[in-house]
């Protein structure tokens, strides 16, 4: 088949995912499986050997980003169960005082959502931010910008948060530069869109506690556990994937100490350590029955099905972009680009994101097109860890109506349609472009 054809069929399936998604409301899910499908059967590919690539995509996805969204998921369910969320918020509160607030509210968010996913660490804490705002007397958005910020920020770049999980894996970056990278690329992020921009918009944009929001303190059972025990559980896996990184540059390859960091570092292994570690910490050695701590993770898990399945159909595109063809001409014809391949995997991922609305799918979509790429470019190690920073920025900036966290934020805060896009539209677009800009600069010197 020739390579006009089958670039065609690339732009019939990523045109036809977009319609399944936006048009026909099909689960993102079904529309990556369908899609994918498709392409194979277009690209000529024998019936049987769509069947088989398939399962190899879902397979070879699924194996490592099901074990590690799962234990993921369960180890953010012990921190929110147990208080640890509020406590960090609380804690961090008191060090800053109230003058300092917004710092506080950025750095708790900016911890928080390493192991709790985003909408469920704003609903924990945005009672604090209507307390704030009741007792200054300031505009909501005064404090509410920079909790946002700082759970946006590591929601989109640092794992073992799913999306960048999901990249990493896709396009084969260790997660070790993804953690290095997207803490220097979210820490300018959540100052310029946190603290910096709330104060800004806040001056312009006055506004009180929704009449219908009640936001009496959440009662937990037990006492609440003491903030330096929940920063060093949530650091535990993040530590100790970095030792694994580091120790491949430290370390002769053979080595024993290289062989033990990078077992223990493994993401699987890191995480299953730290959620073993909530298990006991928060759980039985703080008063929970063990039949109780199974309940808690079987209940994280009911989240985490849905972000699994959509990463695991992402890898199905991937793989039958591969192996139908289309994506060695793909990527033949990205590499031949004037843009730099970090700049054009932020484009691809915000094309689709603007279409259709979900970060998950706009970050599992372009990783599975720019693959191609980084197989031409040659690209390895930390600029890998550089692509998938980018991805997440470009999955992150302009989210508008078709986004649920953009609803999210306009109930919780009770602004129109119009406030909500001067606001929490604007705030994203300026973590994907500050992140967008560190990635570009860092690229200057290790691509």
């Amino acid at each position: 088949m020739s390579s006009t054809m089958l670039i065609l069929i690339a732009v019939a399936g990523i045109f036809g995912l977009l319609f399944l998604v936006i048009r026909t409301k099909l689960h993102a899910f079904v529309s990556l499986m369908i899609v994918s499908l498709l392409v194979g059967i277009a690209a000529g590919m024998p019936l049987g050997e769509v069947i088989t690539t398939v399962e190899e995509g879902m397979g070879g996805t699924l194996g490592f980003v099901a074990i590690v969204v799962g234990l993921g998921a369960m180890f953010g369910k012990m921190l929110e169960v147990s208080g640890g969320v509020e406590r960090l918020a609380q804690s961090l509160l008191g060090r800053f005082g109230e003058d300092k607030s917004q710092w506080a509210l950025g750095i708790a968010g900016f911890l928080v959502a390493i192991p709790v996913f985003f909408d469920v660490g704003f609903i924990i804490l945005v009672p604090i931010v209507y307390g704030l705002a009741k007792k200054s007397g300031k505009s909501l958005l005064y404090y509410g910008i920079p909790l946002l910020a700082g759970l946006a920020v590591t929601h989109s770049y640092i794992p073992p948060t799913p999306g960048p999980i999901a990249v990493a894996d896709l396009i084969g970056a260790d997660l070790g530069w993804v953690i290095f990278f997207g803490v220097l690329a979210g820490i300018p992020s959540m100052i310029i869109a946190g603290p910096l921009f709330g104060r800004y918009i806040a001056k312009r944009i006055d506004i009180a506690v929704p009449d219908y929001m009640d936001f009496e303190e959440k009662e937990y059972e037990k006492d609440l556990p003491s903030f330096w025990m929940i920063t060093s559980i949530i650091l535990v896996p993040l530590v100790l994937i970095l030792i694994n990184t580091a120790s491949t540059i430290i370390f002769p390859e053979g080595s024993t100490v290289r062989s033990i960091t990078t077992f223990i570092g493994n993401p699987i292994v890191a995480l299953t350590i730290a959620t073993l570690l909530t298990f006991r910490i928060l759980g039985t050695k703080r008063g929970y029955s063990r039949q109780e701590v199974q309940d808690i993770a079987t209940k994280a898990l009911e989240p985490a099905g849905i972000i699994i399945l959509v990463t695991g159909a992402g890898g199905v595109f991937k793989e039958m972009l591969i192996q139908s063809g289309v994506g060695d001409v793909l990527g033949e014809m990205m590499a031949g680009s004037p843009l730099p391949p970090i700049l054009l995997a932020f484009l691809i991922a915000a094309i689709v994101r603007v279409a259709q609305g979900s970060a998950t799918v706009s970050m599992v979509t372009a990783a599975g097109l720019i693959s191609p790429v980084i197989d031409v470019a040659g690209l390895e190690g930390a600029a890998l860890g550089l692509i998938v920073i980018s991805i997440a920025a470009g999955a992150t900036v302009l989210s508008h109506v078709n986004d649920s966290g953009f609803w999210l934020v306009n109930r919780f805060f009770g602004l129109d349609v119009k406030d909500t896009l001067k606001t929490w539209t604007v705030m994203e677009t300026l973590i994907g472009l500050v992140g967008l800009t560190v990635a570009l600069i860092l690229g200057l010197f290790i691509t």
